[in-house]
């Protein structure tokens, strides 16, 4: 049985309240519960090839400690732009989402979020202090109020070394993302934000300046890329990574490991040019039905054993102490990568460098140039270009003049 680190005070708070009808009444205690998450894709322990199954010891841990029948339905997302558009769009209403930094600014601005009772967090206190008040990296008032970080980290660039030559001078840049000498080898991320973020960093762009000038330069350097480009991918570049089909490619720290886990021919560095720091953070919708339970699973995934069992499974960095201070959860890592410590956590965090949540009018202006590139490649993500894309991009391009048009009228208004 594994340990609960739910206080007594609160749990009888909690069962009390459930003979008040706070999540059910006494006589309707045998209803089962439904607690619908949203996450990313691989991003939970979920008791495959031996590891904690996460969701179902939430379940047991209702039935056992509140009295409760909880069934959690869980279902991923591939970015956040894709999380935002279905949440956004009320087709679907979930309790606990974990968007990262930026979304959850432009979430909470939106008032899309629910604040949090910290009171029915009490496992907040695990959460290290460099990700609360004024230490998170994105800009929103009380951002702790609205999120409890899950995992962080930053982008780097993974290349082949069976490949890539060791000597190669741009070993250590962003500049290895653009050397045609790995033309066909290079994979670049299939959404918008960090596809762009890679040529502002190496250009020495502020990623989060609005200036449309700034963002064409970007934009240019892109189209230059494209023609030495395999593919735009997310989860794809698993596959072609560890099998060697690609070189070199950008993506997350901890997604690194778990390629190298298959392929020890994979290195690892993060550009000196700067990249992004992220925090992927637990949230409640402000429509969620199941508030409370909500919390729940939020204090739930903070407690020890579980939030170790997850970063185990993801190898993605923790935010709780007492995982990162466990010498059994430091051993289990460095038995991965004889580094795996220090790519995770050894690395300073620069929120100068991290993305902030955009206008309006930034991400139409985004969009519309998005849109241009994969208008103007020949590989796209593997679909047909066509008229879809030519109709995409007019669209974008109305949004985005309407928004500058309406912007511009208040000036004078």
């Amino acid at each position: 049985m594994m340990k609960k680190h739910v206080s007594r005070l609160l749990l009888a708070c909690i069962l009390m309240m459930l003979c008040m009808g706070a999540f059910t009444s006494c006589e309707e205690k045998d209803e089962t519960l439904t607690l619908y998450v949203y996450n990313w894709g691989e991003y939970i322990s979920d008791g495959s090839e031996d590891s904690v199954n996460s969701n179902l010891e939430f379940e047991k841990y209702c039935k056992e400690e509140l009295g409760i029948t909880v069934k959690v339905n869980y279902s991923t997302f591939a970015s956040n732009e894709s999380m935002y558009a279905k949440v956004s769009s009320g087709s679907a209403k979930y309790d606990v989402i974990i968007p990262s930094d930026y979304m959850i600014e432009r979430m909470v601005k939106e008032e899309m979020l629910a604040p949090l009772d910290l009171s029915k967090i009490p496992n907040y206190q695990y959460i290290d202090d460099a990700f609360k008040g004024e230490n998170v990296y994105y800009e929103c008032d009380s951002a702790e109020t609205y999120s409890i970080p899950y995992f962080y980290g930053m982008i780097g660039i993974i290349y082949n070394t069976s490949i890539v030559k060791e000597n190669d001078e741009q070993i250590g840049s962003w500049g290895l993302m653009w050397d045609d000498e790995y033309k066909g080898d290079i994979l670049q991320f299939n959404n918008s934000r960090d596809a762009f973020g890679t040529a502002q960093y190496k250009l020495g762009l502020d990623v989060n300046d609005e200036n449309e000038d700034n963002w064409r330069l970007a934009l240019d350097e892109l189209l230059k890329q494209k023609k030495f480009v395999q593919g735009y991918v997310m989860d794809e570049i698993f596959n072609k990574m560890q099998s060697g089909s690609a070189a070199i490619a950008a993506y997350y720290a901890g997604d690194y490991l778990s390629m190298y886990e298959d392929n020890d021919d994979l290195a690892f560095f993060y550009p000196k040019e700067g990249t992004n720091s992220y925090i992927d953070a637990m949230c409640i919708p402000k429509n969620a039905q199941n508030k409370d339970l909500a919390h729940e699973y939020i204090n739930f995934m903070c407690s020890h054993d579980i939030a170790m069992a997850n970063a185990l499974y993801t190898y993605y960095a923790s935010p709780v102490t007492t995982v990162v201070e466990d010498p059994e959860y430091q051993d289990a890592m460095a038995e991965i990568h004889e580094d795996a410590m220090d790519i995770l956590y050894g690395q300073p965090h620069d929120p100068s460098k991290a993305y902030l949540n955009l206008t309006p009018e930034g991400l139409a202006m985004q969009n519309v140039l998005w849109e241009e590139l994969k208008a103007k490649s020949s590989i796209g993500d593997g679909i047909y270009i066509g008229c879809g894309v030519i109709l995409g991009v007019l669209a974008s391009i109305v949004v985005y003049q309407l928004i500058r048009k309406r912007r511009w009228s208040k000036l004078y208004d």
